[in-house]
């Protein structure tokens, strides 16, 4: 037993410090970029809500490039390595991201190119969960899967809560302080996992060849499935509209209300609370009572409105019941559209569906960062989240019209997922 219990410990602290690390460093992009304004030329200036999407998005979009290939990696030399590669790739990432700063003398031109680099490097050494998913099957008997596959979830949920706390308290010694403690995290679970992870998969269970490592492959597979479009569709509004909250949101504070990095890290930490009691507790007493379709739908009027209430708030402490809205929202929104999709497809696709539902998700954490910053360089600062109230309202017209037979036949026992990762997870 303790065996078994050891390496799974690694996992956990494993999601949980990469999800540490990204909470700690996001809330900061705004202020890395504010720092180079003053000798900046006009063009960085003029784009500043863009500038910080944009390496929002660059972490995305490396993240879903490359998990595939580490998934496909660790299927060929085993998981260990591919595992503790990743996180000192990651450790690396956050060193740089540290030391951005110090290229000033270079021009701000070089501070944003290194902040370039290390968002990219942690995108592509970031794309790891697939392989702790992996893991954790390797390891786990099936009856006891589902457990151990939770404490994923339960790792990202600390993780996006804490980070951001933790990061906003070590600002107040430096703006680069928090990125060499995701590093020394990082580095630390390293040496522990070297020493105390064995491998899972075994050498005659390695594959011969490289499997495919397209990202779109699995997209191209879930969106063929026509009986779950109209909630893959909700799902892709619902991330597109809540990618705003993750990107901008640190940008709109500041410009807003004056908000510095604590204080943003402590709004982040309370929607990562909230997100942890709702998905954690409240949502398997609310879902036997109310079944899943009402639950989306009643998430999706909580973000609309938060959404709404963030573009008229004139004081900043009216944020909180705003940002509260859409936490609880979408704690109730996103596992429930989960579930919902893998009971419309068979037992043996729901891992092939559910990967391809995260990869959409993934792709909306690409364009939301870039499209929220646009927005609001061009239109005004609330722009980004009059659109997002928009596309949610769309995204629960489509769902009530497609789940229609579900409200007609009232709650249904919910089968367990593989991993309901939260929205606004920003993890690795």
């Amino acid at each position: 037993m303790h065996k078994q219990r050891s390496p799974l410990i690694f996992i956990f602290l494993t999601v949980l410090i990469d999800l540490l690390g990204v909470g700690i460093v996001v809330p900061l992009l705004p202020f890395y970029v504010k720092l180079i304004e003053a000798s900046s030329p006009l063009w960085i200036v003029a784009n500043h809500a863009l500038i910080v999407g944009a390496l929002t998005a660059s972490f995305a979009l490396f993240q879903f490039l490359f998990a595939p290939v580490l998934g496909a990696l660790s299927d060929r030399f085993g998981r260990r390595p591919v595992l503790l590669t990743s996180l000192l790739g990651t450790a690396v990432a956050y060193i740089l991201f540290g030391l951005a700063e110090r290229f000033m003398p270079l021009g701000p031109e070089a501070v944003l190119a290194v902040l370039f680099i290390a968002r990219t490097a942690a995108g592509i050494t970031g794309g790891s969960v697939s392989t702790a998913q992996a893991y954790i099957a390797d390891v786990t008997t099936p009856e006891n899967r589902a457990r151990g596959l939770g404490m994923l979830g339960a790792a990202f949920g600390l993780g996006f809560m804490l980070g951001p706390a933790i990061g906003g308290l070590l600002s107040t010694i430096s703006l680069s302080a928090p990125a060499f403690a995701a590093a020394a995290l990082t580095l630390a679970n390293v040496v522990f996992g070297f020493f105390n992870l064995p491998e899972s998969l075994p050498a005659d269970r390695r594959t011969t060849r490289l499997a495919s490592i397209n990202p779109l492959r699995r997209l191209q597979v879930v969106v063929s499935r026509t009986a779950i479009r109209p909630l893959l569709l909700g799902v892709l509004l619902l991330n597109l509209a809540f990618s705003t909250l993750q990107s901008n949101f640190a940008v709109f504070s500041t410009v807003r209300f004056g908000y510095g990095p604590t204080q943003i890290a402590m709004i982040f930490a309370f929607i990562g609370l909230l997100a942890v009691v709702t998905q954690g507790f409240l949502l398997r007493r609310l879902v036997p009572r109310f079944g899943e379709a009402r639950l989306a739908l009643t998430g999706m009027a909580l973000m609309t409105g938060g959404f709404a209430l963030i573009t008229v708030v004139p004081s900043a402490w009216l944020l909180y019941p705003a940002l509260g809205l859409l936490a609880v929202g979408s704690s109730l929104a996103t596992p429930s559209l989960t579930s919902l999709i893998s009971r419309r497809v068979s037992p043996h696709e729901q891992g092939g569906i559910l990967g391809g539902t995260q990869s959409l998700t993934s792709l909306m954490l690409v364009v939301g960062p870039l499209v929220a910053g646009l927005l609001f360089d061009t239109v005004g600062p609330t722009a980004p989240y009059v659109s997002s109230a928009i596309l949610i309202m769309a995204a629960a017209g489509v769902l009530f019209i497609a789940l229609r037979s579900e409200f007609a036949r009232g709650p249904v026992a919910p089968q367990p997922t593989s991993l309901q990762t939260p929205v606004g997870a920003l993890g690795d």
